[in-house]
């Protein structure tokens, strides 16, 4: 059942149960994380979604909608149930699971995010997926060095951002764990820290620029 509508199996908030609880896992599966606030999604996150499942040869990837972004103002942020409805339009692979399961732990760092995720899913292989954008204030983020130790670091190029993994404070800091993206299928298999930056097309499209585009 969909965001929005009525039914036993959807909250107060109109969000279906199901988004928010982990998707499930099976032992060996090897699966992408790939979050934000997608406010809202867009054809380029949907991009960066099957660019990931192929390089990286997912069994799964998870696009987690978080209630809100602690870096960003929520003045102009769209419902939840609202913003989940849309990445369903986009998540059009079966391997992708729309969920909005970090509602539950009441915190929306990726740190303790990603700690929650390795702690229920021992038997999993997991990797973070991020857009290049995103690398370039990946230190302003909390814990994000602990981010980086949890699990390996995908980073899919974006406009404009293709040479944020040699200037940003991530990249400098572990340059020493960098892959060759060519190596990227093999990614999950490494210790983190480790991560690759993966070059292949881009879309121009953003999530600012299309809320700005609707503002009278």
């Amino acid at each position: 059942m969909a965001p929005g509508r009525s039914g036993p199996d959807v909250t107060e908030t109109g969000i279906a149960n199901h988004y928010l609880r982990m998707p499930h896992t099976e032992r060996g599966m090897v699966v992408g994380l790939f979050g934000g606030s997608f406010n809202p999604p867009h054809q380029g996150h949907g991009l960066v979604a099957e660019i990931a499942l192929r390089r990286l040869r997912l069994d799964q990837l998870w696009w987690i909608v978080t209630p809100g972004n602690p870096l960003k103002s929520r003045s102009n942020l769209a419902p939840l149930a609202e913003r989940l409805a849309l990445c369903e339009t986009f998540a059009t692979n079966p391997r992708i699971k729309v969920t909005a399961f970090e509602t539950s732990l009441g915190s929306s760092y990726t740190a303790k995010t990603l700690s929650h995720v390795k702690a229920r899913n021992p038997h999993a292989h997991f990797v973070w997926i991020m857009g290049a954008d995103n690398l370039k204030s990946f230190h302003h983020w909390q814990q994000w060095q602990r981010i980086a130790l949890t699990f390996p670091i995908a980073v899919i190029d974006r406009p404009g951002s293709t040479l944020s993994y040699l200037s940003s404070k991530m990249a400098r800091t572990f340059d020493y764990a960098r892959i060759d993206e060519d190596d990227a299928g093999a990614l999950w298999k490494k210790t983190a820290p480790s991560w690759t930056f993966i070059h292949g097309p881009r879309s121009a499209l953003s999530s600012t620029a299309l809320r700005e585009a609707k503002q009278p």
